[in-house]
């Protein structure tokens, strides 16, 4: 947590199989996920009697791929076109209540 080296690995458990996984960085949060640099990767420790499984890492991919950088950027104009006094409409307990949208915050009904 403290280290201010930039992750390059994700090392999961797997309690049940007494096992430590490390693999490339994950795309998203896990509870019982922790992201290592290469130095503490390497430094890396387990229990006695656990054994590490480790998936190479390729070097050549650094960052998100040229179609992560398309789905965000489509998402961000999709999200453009929707004008700030869009409202939408919720049913609340069989009653419809409507939801005013002003950019990305929205007024959620009590």
């Amino acid at each position: 947590m403290g280290c201010r080296s930039i992750a390059t690995m994700t090392l999961t458990y797997i309690y049940a199989e007494s096992a430590a996984v490390v693999g490339p960085l994950a795309t998203f949060s896990e509870p019982h996920a922790y992201d290592l640099c290469v130095m503490h990767g390497e430094r890396l420790r387990v229990p006695h009697g656990w054994s590490v499984i480790k998936k190479e890492i390729s070097g050549d991919a650094h960052g998100p791929s040229e179609d992560d950088l398309m789905a965000i950027a489509d998402a961000v104009r999709e999200v453009a076109l929707v004008t700030p006094d869009t409202q939408e409409i919720v049913k609340s307990d069989g009653a419809q209540v409507r939801i005013g949208r002003r950019g990305h915050l929205r007024a959620v009904p009590t």
